[in-house]
């Protein structure tokens, strides 16, 4: 019923009890998931626990994890999707993108890495899975520059006018935890009021937990665990999204179930192989 479009299952946060996470999730009526790879050290994982699972993944590599790749891990993305380039789960290039939030992270290296991944974007046919983080315009500037098949802006922060660029531009933008904060208000206005075709769903989990998961600095200072987003919160997640839509839960389900697919075409075989 439901696809999560961003999810990182293959995180440390999941352990200790991750095939329990997986069946919450299909408990929940979460079919499918998007497993982003995040650098070179996680490409076979993702992989891996896609086909174990069932799931979807991409191959990238994170603008937070630059700093410490290597020009070689370029080339051996290169290799990787040439070598899976006909498999069915490998949806996407991604996770790739900006990062001008976290501080101390060289731009200039971010661009090249970004750049480079849109490339192989572009030679492999693929869409891309975007990080996006005070960096909306430059990562549009990128895309401009580079034609890729669309893709996902995941966790999708920016201005009305940056989301009908990314939209104009082929992608869909991705809306979870975020959502269920009233204080969130121009993320929940984005969600009300952009074309439905736009909206996709996801957790990004182990983070941005929705606000009934969420601990302050005083709880986690008082030895509270932060909490941990999974996959299986998505339904509720999508409650918010139904709300600010006037939608129901299955009208929710198969529109942004309809968009993931049409963000990440080889999403729809898998689905359709799924209920087949």
């Amino acid at each position: 019923m439901w696809i999560d479009t961003h999810c990182h299952l293959d995180a440390p946060e999941f352990d200790a009890d991750r095939a329990a996470v997986v069946a919450r999730a299909r408990a929940a009526g979460v079919t499918q998931l998007v497993l982003p790879a995040v650098g070179a050290f996680d490409f076979e994982t993702v992989r891996t626990l896609a086909h174990q699972h069932g799931f979807a993944y991409a191959l990238g590599i994170h603008p937070l994890y630059v700093m410490d790749a290597q020009e070689q891990d370029l080339t051996l993305l290169a290799e990787l999707l040439e070598r899976y380039r006909d498999d069915p789960r490998l949806v996407a290039v991604g996770e790739i993108g900006l990062d001008f939030f976290v501080p101390g992270l060289d731009a200039a290296r971010q661009d090249f890495f970004y750049t480079q991944q849109l490339k192989l974007a572009q030679r492999f046919a693929l869409p891309v899975i975007l990080h996006v983080r005070r960096s909306a315009d430059p990562l549009l500037r990128g895309l401009r520059r580079f034609k890729v098949p669309g893709g996902i802006a995941h966790a999708f922060n920016g201005s009305r006018q940056q989301a009908e660029a990314f939209v104009a531009l082929g992608f869909k933008l991705g809306f979870g935890g975020t959502l269920t904060y009233e204080r969130s208000q121009q993320i929940r206005r984005l969600a009300a009021e952009l074309q439905p075709e736009a909206l996709v769903l996801e957790t990004d989990a182990p983070d941005i937990p929705p606000h009934w998961l969420y601990k302050t600095a005083e709880q986690r200072a008082g030895g509270a665990a932060t909490g941990r987003n999974e996959p299986a919160e998505l339904p509720r997640i999508a409650e918010s999204l139904a709300a600010l839509r006037c939608w129901t839960a299955e009208q929710t389900a198969a529109r942004t179930r309809a968009n993931a697919c049409a963000a990440l075409p080889r999403l729809q075989a898998l689905e359709d192989g799924a209920h087949g």
